[in-house]
């Protein structure tokens, strides 16, 4: 399947480049920076799916598949989610909203396969999951696996890993998407804990390494499924 990247954020298209080489099937034609350079391209090779950012300067990605009678399959990029109803009213195949996990990738290049059967399900090496997070400055690449829990932080989101703390303007309930249910467990309206870095519970309380972590009145229910084996 030949695909092209439309976004005018080269950190998108590393993403997106990093997550598509998981799949072998999946063969880069280009990368795109603006709506004129995809014109271009289109025009000029075969394309079978587009990752298409929307808000973009001059032109947006909805102008792109205004001027086409007929597309290729798109998957919408987007930090912006008023799009969304728009998108699907172009008939794009899913609308994946920044940042997202490559499991909700997977998710979205499932519902373009051709036998109408899932291309993958789960992650090629459990401990590659992960996702990419805005904080410091910087965009970290987080792995899933070396995260000890997350707490909410006023208008910020603290992310404790084993080696170090991100700040990211993310919201808690936005990151506990990209976290899989198996490992994760909300305990408190403020704290998302990996239920596997957890050394032991004590009243109200959790002990993870060095740090406690209380347990909400109304989330004392969730533990229970760590003690029926989730």
């Amino acid at each position: 399947m030949n695909y092209c990247i439309i976004d005018d954020e080269p950190i998108a298209h590393r993403i997106l480049e990093g997550y598509c080489k998981n799949l072998s099937y999946l063969q880069k034609i280009g990368n795109c920076f603006d709506i004129f350079e995809a014109m271009e391209l289109l025009n000029n090779n075969k394309v079978d799916l587009i990752f298409l950012d929307i808000n973009m300067p001059k032109l947006s990605g909805f102008d792109l598949l205004k001027t086409m009678q007929q597309h290729p399959k798109v998957i919408v990029t987007s930090a912006h989610k008023e799009f969304a109803l728009e998108g699907f009213e172009f008939n794009v195949s899913d609308y994946l909203l920044k940042p997202f996990s490559f499991e909700r990738f997977l998710k979205a290049i499932n519902k373009i396969s051709d036998d109408k059967k899932p291309i993958l399900n789960t992650l090629p090496d459990k401990k590659k999951a992960g996702f990419f997070l805005k904080g410091d400055k910087k965009t970290h690449q987080i792995h899933t696996d070396a995260i000890l829990f997350i707490e909410a932080y006023g208008n910020y989101t603290k992310v404790f890993l084993e080696e170090e703390m991100i700040l990211s303007h993310e919201k808690i309930s936005s990151l506990e998407e990209l976290l899989p249910t198996t490992d994760f467990l909300r305990v408190h309206k403020s704290f998302i804990v990996a239920t596997s870095k957890i050394k032991f519970i004590e009243g109200n309380r959790i002990t993870i390494s060095q740090h406690i972590v209380p347990i909400g009145q109304t989330y004392k229910h969730n533990l229970k499924q760590l003690y029926l084996g989730r």
